[in-house]
């Protein structure tokens, strides 16, 4: 039996209320691609914009099998210990031939996905560079609203542009593992630039003096950096998910530096240059879709991609004649 279609109204009492299921919904209804859905999803995210804005937003990026879900499950449930609500928006990697995702986050984060203060929403890249949903910032808004103290956004991971995560939040973490072969070599220098922290994971047992090492390595790597604009410091921490050890030391490292850029002034300012830059982005998305809509526009591309793929007109020539058609 298909389920009645919520109105904007009742969607926005659900998720001011708390109400996971009406949350749930409400997400999904932003995801969505159908034109009537997008409409009532500008309706919605207007009528909650106002419930915004009052979380700490981190963004968290590492290799494959540096236990990010590992550390997001430990991490968070200390923020809950400590009183937060705490929503995980993490993104699966779609298929580029499939579309489709395997979305295994919550069967990785059993105990988190337990917590009644605790939020786990998976949702596709699709075809976002950057391993973040298309959506995330809105699905980040709309868990705002629902009073979430705590956002975290966890990306597929290093690899595409990390300037996506980077721009959305107020703190960038980047997970790294130590005894992995050279540490220095193992991560791009644009990735070390963005990040406000590096967190050493799997500190622990026989790996704990390599773990040691390793923190020397990357604060010395870290202090070439140019100065952060924030003011602050990167900086460099070890700690083990499994036996939940440092953890304590990166939420207060996360204190601090909230603390830090409130008072300075920077906390604002970056939320306000995101915005812009949010609005940026999806202008050239909305004008993308707008462009192959058109009938006229439709038919022009076809007919030049063939004369490219045949070599019988140049990719720049023949970009020139599509938008000519637009």
């Amino acid at each position: 039996m298909k389920r009645r279609k919520l109105s904007t109204e009742e969607l926005v009492e659900g998720i001011r209320s708390g109400n996971r299921v009406i949350l749930s919904r409400a997400i999904t209804l932003i995801e969505s691609n159908r034109e009537e859905d997008q409409k009532q999803a500008e309706d919605l995210l207007q009528a909650i914009l106002s419930d915004t804005g009052k979380s700490f937003r981190l963004g968290i990026t590492g290799v494959p099998g540096v236990g990010k879900s590992t550390f997001i499950e430990s991490f968070g449930t200390l923020l809950t210990e400590k009183g937060k609500k705490l929503a995980v928006l993490t993104i699966d990697p779609s298929s580029q031939r499939t579309k489709g995702s395997i979305l295994g986050d919550k069967t990785r984060m059993e105990e988190l996905a337990r917590n009644p203060n605790a939020f786990i929403r998976p949702s596709a890249s699709g075809s976002t560079l950057g391993g973040v949903s298309g959506k995330t910032r809105e699905v980040m808004l709309l868990c705002e609203a629902a009073g979430f103290d705590f956002i975290i956004i966890e990306t597929v991971g290093v690899g595409q542009s990390e300037t996506h995560v980077h721009g959305m939040v107020d703190f960038f973490l980047l997970l790294m593992l130590a005894g992995a072969g050279d540490e220095l070599q193992g991560i791009k220098k644009g990735i070390m630039e963005m990040a406000d922290s590096v967190v050493i994971n799997k500190a622990d047992g026989d790996n704990l003096k390599q773990a040691k090492r390793a923190k020397v390595e990357y604060q010395n790597a870290l202090h070439l950096f140019p100065a952060n604009p924030s003011g602050w410091i990167p900086q460099v921490k070890t700690c083990s998910a499994l036996d939940k050890s440092g953890l304590e030391e990166v939420f207060e490292m996360l204190t601090k530096f909230q603390t830090q850029v409130v008072g300075n002034g920077f906390f604002d300012k970056n939320r306000a240059n995101q915005q812009v830059s949010w609005f940026k982005e999806n202008l050239n998305e909305l004008l993308k879709i707008s462009f192959f809509k058109k009938p006229e526009v439709q038919q022009r591309y076809q007919e030049k991609l063939q004369e490219v793929q045949s070599g019988k007109t140049p990719a720049l020539n023949a970009a020139h004649d599509v938008i000519n058609a637009f």
